[in-house]
């Protein structure tokens, strides 16, 4: 008997050291240390160059790494004048996409700090189509600043405030890996090809454009913005469940309680939207919130990382169609981390097809068919 697992589900495809989910309990770990810590203690650069090198930095190695991220920042003059010349109304993972297999053509030799200068180099491309794309000149990246202070800055053209640039740096570290999700998987099947760094960069973002994996957090947002009153929400969920319609931001393929991650971009959300213009929205997804927990908890299902995460993106400054990009802008360095793990012992990914068709059909000439 063969068993057809769709979507792979519980199959396992290699042993890892960089994050482990506990979906029973809500906890996710990378390299050990718990999300709850990371986000509190760390740091975008500490916790990169924790799931690159398996290590916590020293005081040394983390302030050559972060020297380096800086230096990297700066993208091709020929980059700048392609996206400079493309249409302002495309999807943006696209630019990204087609920007990372830009910078895999420039590519000569083996460059041994390829992805750290990968790292450093999306977000200065995001925030330089985001700013062409509201009509504004784009803004050099600084090599005085932090890689989420500078991200914003790039973005806004002037310097963030404290909390805005912890925020940001919060949220990517909470979505830089997670495990064995389709786009690591994506990226790993193209690596194991013994393709280049580029190919399986660009494979993982490939996948991440789709709506069922990076799409998901402005699809909340827009939900929290259909309701507009936090004192519709309860009715709204009610009837959208009735109509049998989904929760967005609500379940997990893996996690059965809620989304540690969604805990913590929770309270982020909370802070950075508090006396805003985004305070009633943060308001009205707490509300939802409550009112889906009711009705969807005995199932297992409780908010996700994308509930949550659309709101502290948009109250960032970053436009909605924007925010899968922030996700590939952290998520690759899980990419890279899991890739180098898997071709320590690589095997070239294979899998099969149970087929059902026929087999001798005889064939017949076509003037008889």
């Amino acid at each position: 008997m063969v068993e057809i697992k769709k979507g792979l589900e519980d199959v396992y495809v290699k042993e890892t050291e960089i994050t482990y989910i506990d979906g029973q309990l809500g906890r996710l770990y990378y390299r050990g240390y718990s999300i709850f810590d990371l986000a509190e203690f760390s740091s975008f650069e500490e916790t990169s160059y924790l799931l690159l090198y398996g290590t916590l930095p020293t005081k040394n190695e983390l302030e050559d790494y972060s020297n380096k991220l800086r230096k990297y920042r700066t993208i091709p003059d020929n980059l700048k004048t392609f996206l400079k010349s493309l249409p302002t109304n495309l999807n943006p993972m696209d630019v990204l996409r087609t920007s990372m297999s830009y910078l895999g053509m420039l590519e000569r030799g083996n460059d041994p700090d390829a992805q750290i200068r990968v790292i450093a180099s999306i977000p200065t491309i995001i925030a330089y189509y985001h700013r062409i794309t509201d009509g504004l000149e784009p803004v050099e990246p600084s090599e005085e600043l932090g890689h989420a202070e500078n991200f914003l800055y790039m973005l806004k053209g002037k310097r963030p405030t404290k909390e805005e640039a912890n925020a940001l740096d919060k949220a990517l570290i909470l979505h830089m890996d997670h495990e064995m999700n389709a786009s690591t998987f994506a990226a790993i099947v193209v690596a194991s090809t013994l393709s280049d760094l580029y190919s399986a960069l660009v494979a993982g973002i490939a996948a991440l454009k789709g709506p069922l994996h990076g799409g998901a957090n402005y699809e909340a947002l827009k939900m929290f913005m259909e309701v507009g009153d936090p004192n519709k929400a309860e009715e709204y969920v009610i009837e959208r469940l009735r109509s049998g319609k989904r929760i967005m931001g609500f379940g997990h393929r893996v996690y059965r309680t809620y989304d540690p991650r969604a805990r913590i971009l929770k309270n982020i959300a909370r802070e950075i939207t508090k006396n805003t213009q985004y305070e009633t929205l943060y308001e009205i997804a707490e509300r939802i919130e409550q009112a889906a927990i009711k009705l969807l908890s005995g199932k297992g299902i409780f908010p996700n990382v994308d509930f949550y995460s659309g709101i502290v993106f948009y109250a960032l400054g970053f436009r909605p169609e924007f925010f899968p990009t922030l996700f590939a802008s952290a998520r690759v360095v899980g990419w890279m981390a899991q890739v180098n793990e898997y071709l320590k012992e690589n095997r070239i990914i294979r899998p099969k097809a149970l087929y059902k068709g026929e087999v001798g059909k005889p064939y017949k000439p076509i003037d008889e068919r």
